[in-house]
């Protein structure tokens, strides 16, 4: 029984969600903001307040890749900050494929009725939640 921390790493800001204690189902948990993208310092404090929090054993990031599946710069910048947070947590970050998840995110928001800043508000933790229930149930499928 591990916890897993889902999230969808941004320029200002980092979607966070967290699987239940069974690994079945993802549920968003906040978002964490910044003022500029290379100001990191307080968001890797915060997740490492998560990890403690909700004991967690694991982290899944979205790797935003481009359609035809090169990787771009936003790209670079996860895999930087993916080995930041391996170095400073001592877990294991796993990169799962984040093509079409705010695609999925505005999908959601939009037969849900969520509409305006509400929707602005939301939808990295919306996209967090649809990338980590994304690895679980690919998981299941490898177990």
């Amino acid at each position: 029984m591990e916890r897993i921390l889902g999230l969808d790493y941004g320029s200002k800001t980092v979607g966070v969600a967290i699987s239940d204690p069974l690994g079945y189902t993802a549920q968003g948990l906040e978002i964490i903001r910044r003022e500029r993208p290379d100001k990191l310092r307080k968001t890797c404090a915060r997740i490492e307040e998560l990890i403690t929090e909700y004991d967690v054993k694991q982290i899944v990031m979205g790797l935003p890749k481009n359609m035809d599946g090169s990787e771009g710069e936003r790209a670079m910048w996860t895999r930087d900050f993916k080995e930041m947070l391996e170095r400073r947590t001592g877990l294991e970050v796993i990169l799962w494929d984040e093509r079409l998840t705010t695609v999925a995110a505005d999908r959601y928001m939009d037969e849900a009725g969520v509409k305006g800043d509400k929707r602005k508000a939301v939808v990295d933790e919306i996209a967090a939640v649809f990338i980590l229930q994304g690895y679980l149930d690919g998981r299941g499928n490898r177990e």
